[in-house]
């Protein structure tokens, strides 16, 4: 087998000679440039090796590079000199340079966060990749539940785990682990087989919320819920409650906001309805309570939801979901 080891231990010699008679920085820098020089033709003869040969004649070239390196370290020291790599200060910053911006949906949500933190809310985070008993069936969905087809998802090892289509199951997890009473926010990715659209996409962001105590009601989560989208928007916005369904929640309720475009009116945004809904919400089923351990005779709660991505559509003013995920900057710098 033919190999580079005569040839590399030849030179590495002649450059230790050249060590011992540097006598500048002056010096030091020649010998740089004829050390990358000579590097640059061991790798460049790498191509007339079959693969086996490259491999070896690879490493020996890698060690002899490494073993300059050390001598050029230490001559850097003898000279009082910084080492290649760190010759720029990285602590200057340069005048001109175009810091970027949090993005849109980030900047949304914080400002959500904050409003929530000012309630007394704590923020929860749990995993994506969920188990089948924390996205479903605790949550009474067992597995002939018709609802499951409305959160049809991801299936990473079916039927046990998959991509958690919303982020109930850490509402589920916080009370297994937490004594009530507590109140949280569970903000994160999620994840539903939904068709590409204006309005819709398989990933979105949701940010749910959990109240549970000996004396929560409707009517802390109607002000709660009103507060926050009257902060959100920054003026007095229309708010309605709707009966509505989730295996979940008993009583259930969806929220319509009036539209801000139309101020109830009717638009095209709103489909000439004069309401958009955009939370779901309702007090915590006592099945849910007691797959959780909690006492659904001593504790009540009440939860709610809503798609961040669509609620920026109205905030941002935009009129698709997908500008909210392209990497278009003019978009960004305007809102």
């Amino acid at each position: 087998m033919k190999d580079l080891s005569n040839k590399a231990d030849e030179k590495k010699q002649e450059f230790l000679k050249m060590f011992e008679l540097l006598k500048s920085e002056k010096d030091l820098r020649k010998l740089e440039i004829l050390f990358k020089s000579f590097l640059k033709d061991l790798y460049s003869e790498l191509k007339f090796f079959d693969l086996n040969e490259k491999k070896t004649n690879g490493k020996i070239i890698n060690d002899f590079k490494n073993a300059m390196q050390l001598e050029f370290s230490s001559a850097y020291e003898k000279f009082g000199l910084e080492s290649e790599t760190r010759r720029h200060d990285p602590s200057i910053i340069r005048s001109g340079i175009k810091f970027g911006s949090v993005h849109p949906l980030i900047k949304l949500y914080k400002k959500m966060e904050k409003i929530f933190l000012n309630m007394g809310f704590s923020v929860v985070q749990g995993p994506e990749i969920e188990l089948d008993c924390y996205n479903f069936e605790k949550l009474n969905m067992p597995p002939h539940h018709p609802a499951r087809d409305m959160q049809d998802t991801f299936y990473i090892s079916s039927p046990e785990v998959l991509l958690r289509s919303h982020t109930s199951c850490v509402q589920i997890r916080t009370m297994e682990s937490i004594k009530p009473p507590f109140q949280i926010i569970s903000p994160g990715t999620v994840y539903r087989v939904d068709d590409i659209d204006p309005q819709h996409t398989p990933m979105f962001y949701q940010v749910e919320g959990l109240v549970i105590s000996e004396n929560a009601s409707f009517a802390n989560l109607k002000s709660i819920l009103i507060k926050l989208l009257r902060e959100i928007f920054g003026r007095e916005i229309g708010v309605r409650f709707r009966p509505s369904y989730y295996p979940y929640t008993e009583p259930s309720a969806a929220i319509d906001m009036s539209c801000i475009k139309c101020d109830g009116q009717g638009c095209q945004t709103c489909s000439g309805a004069g309401w958009i809904t955009v939370l779901g919400s309702g007090m915590v089923h006592y099945k849910v309570l007691r797959e959780a351990g909690i006492d659904s005779e001593r504790y009540i709660g009440f939860a709610f939801g809503l798609g961040l991505n669509r609620l920026a559509l109205l905030y941002y003013d935009l009129n698709e979901i997908r500008k909210i995920y392209e990497n278009d900057v003019s978009i960004w710098r305007q809102l």
